[in-house]
């Protein structure tokens, strides 16, 4: 059975140290955050080491929880050395979100989780020609796809984006064209919940 949740659920982000996906994941959870969701984030044995793993947890609670949950409701994983054992940690139900430029074996993968798959590689591959943009904007991608499939607020990711890169005008605007374009797209999915998402956000705010 898929868990599906209001404000209530874990996402988790497996990642490879220097590829630049610590600022992707920490826009991701502040834009929750001005939402007026509170979130509790953290990393989990954080490498000081370039190409070493590090992961990325954020804990969605509209209740205010701040502990560790347990658990993971979606998984996002970028780490190809660490790919069996973060795959493993997805609770029963949930959903694993990956770059399919590469074909990934079934026998990788689960039968009792949802599979998100989105062609982030092909995507930068073939819109920027610095391989550092490449990077860069592959993790920045995934956050405005994440955006959409939960429920975040798009103004709230643009406006973020803008505040992050204020001094590149003409950057901001090509990354964010390729962002909506991808949330648009919205990859392929193995397996759909009814409505077609994970678990979801609702603003809690009353004002701006």
């Amino acid at each position: 059975m898929k868990r599906k949740a209001v404000n209530d659920f874990v996402v988790k982000f497996a990642n490879v140290n220097g590829s630049g996906s610590a600022s992707a994941n920490e826009m991701f959870a502040r834009a929750i955050l001005r939402m007026g969701v509170p979130v509790a984030s953290r990393n989990i044995f954080p490498s000081n080491i370039q190409g070493l793993p590090t992961w990325y947890e954020v804990r969605v609670s509209g209740q205010g929880w701040l502990g560790r949950r347990g658990g993971v409701d979606l998984m996002v994983a970028m780490n190809p050395q660490t790919w069996d054992k973060d795959v493993a940690s997805i609770d029963a139900g949930g959903y694993l979100f990956y770059d399919s430029s590469r074909p990934i074996p079934p026998s990788r993968l689960r039968d009792d989780i949802t599979i998100i798959r989105m062609p982030l590689t092909e995507i930068c591959n073939a819109t920027y020609s610095d391989p550092r943009q490449r990077q860069l904007f592959k993790n920045i991608i995934y956050v405005g796809a994440l955006a959409q499939l939960l429920g975040i607020e798009t103004a709230v990711v643009e406006k973020m984006i803008g505040e992050q890169y204020a001094k590149k005008e003409a950057l901001i605007k090509s990354d964010w064209s390729v962002i909506s374009r991808l949330a648009r797209r919205r990859g392929g999915s193995e397996k759909k919940s009814p409505d077609g998402h994970p678990s979801r956000l609702a603003s809690a705010r009353t004002s701006e």
